[in-house]
């Protein structure tokens, strides 16, 4: 991109930002879209972003296009025929079938949960091109079966398959409805929001550093067992379809600013996680939310939905929150590597030994449940 994605924010954590970085235009016989990976042998302490349960087995993604893959998350080992080597940010498996999607527009497809890999799309922008919309970070990517699916990414860029990700078709976002501007917040929210909440979706021109900025860069995408799907972005931007992805509709939230992650569990209870450890939650599928007490200003990047509405999520300083349950607190923890730091952690898995498996800027670790 032009300018690094996370420039219309703060400075947010050194995961995000290495996420949102920007990639130079160049050859294509030279694009890292376009290389296979190279094996690397700290591959599982480089910057990891995605871990999935691929078949038996758990798969992790990552920097220049890393994929490692494990049988009991002790031992790993780095799969050597990944055709990219841009920065592959997410992953989604069903079974066997495993989708990774990036920097640069990639999203490759396994169907041997992981051992081997073909890229179904690449969009790295030339050395001659500066086109803003080419090239755009893939930031989550999710199948609800083997043939539907969604990407989303920088600039409200969602991308949709029918076809298993041999096509990918661009939606636009940008002229969806938007509820009334009071929906969907809660009377304390209201309040809370003051004179600010009278300028709902609409940004100054100071605000904005690029035109193609005032599309939100969509973080996440989560769905519920009947259909239901959620995107959630930066800048309080968040979009709900109860029709698979067919329609979607803008929502309104009490928190302005980015959402990292988007949990679900049945077809109404929803949790989005992000900037500042600000947590929101709603049981009605996005009509109402409520804040929820985190117990942390480190910004929460990844997360995990366990029964009953409990939730782990991690982020920033090595932060680690979990609730056993929807109507219990969360607790706060701190996970340190074995050099004794505390880096910031961008996915979290449940291991079948009741530990954590954790991934950041750091590589891969262990954290002991409470």
């Amino acid at each position: 991109m032009a300018k690094s994605a996370c420039r219309a924010r703060c400075a947010v954590t050194l995961a995000y930002a290495l996420m949102m970085a920007p990639v130079l235009g160049l050859a294509q016989d030279t694009d890292p879209a376009l290389l296979d990976t190279e094996v690397q042998p700290r591959a599982e302490h480089s910057l990891l972003l995605s871990s999935v349960k691929a078949g038996d087995d758990l798969l992790v993604v990552g920097e220049r296009g890393h994929v490692l893959v494990s049988g009991d998350g002790q031992a790993w080992s780095q799969v050597a025929q990944v055709p990219t080597r841009s920065t592959l940010n997410a992953a989604f498996a069903l079974g066997d079938q495993v989708w990774v999607a990036g920097h640069d527009g990639v999203i490759l497809h396994s169907a041997d949960a992981g051992r081997s890999w073909e890229r179904q799309r690449a969009d790295p922008r030339p050395a001659d091109s500066f086109d803003p919309d080419q090239g755009l970070p893939l930031l989550d990517i999710l199948f609800v079966d083997d043939q539907r699916g969604w990407a989303v990414g920088a600039y409200a860029l969602l991308l949709e398959t029918q076809d298993g990700g041999a096509t990918w078709i661009q939606r636009d976002l940008s002229e969806q409805a938007v509820p009334d501007e009071d929906e969907g917040l809660t009377s304390a929210d209201q309040d809370a929001a003051g004179d600010d909440s009278d300028d709902g979706w609409l940004f100054s021109d100071d605000e904005l550093e690029l035109e193609a900025e005032e599309n939100p860069h969509l973080n996440a995408i989560a769905s519920t067992p009947g259909g239901r799907m959620i995107i959630a972005g930066e800048r309080g931007a968040a979009y709900r379809s109860f029709d698979a992805g067919a329609t979607w509709e803008r929502l309104s939230l009490p928190y302005e600013g980015s959402m990292f992650g988007a949990l679900t569990w049945g077809e109404d209870h929803v949790l989005l996680h992000g900037l500042r450890g600000n947590v929101l939650e709603s049981f009605d599928f996005g009509d109402t939310w409520q804040t929820v007490e985190s117990g942390t200003e480190a910004s929460l990047q990844g997360g995990l939905a366990l029964a009953g509405g409990g939730a782990v999520l991690v982020g920033a300083e090595g932060r680690v929150i979990s609730r056993t349950r929807a109507d219990a607190p969360f607790d706060a923890g701190t996970f340190t590597n074995a050099d004794g730091e505390t880096p910031i952690l961008a996915d979290v898995m449940l291991l079948d030994d009741g530990d954590y498996l954790v991934i950041g800027e750091r590589g891969i670790g262990r954290y002991q449940a409470q």
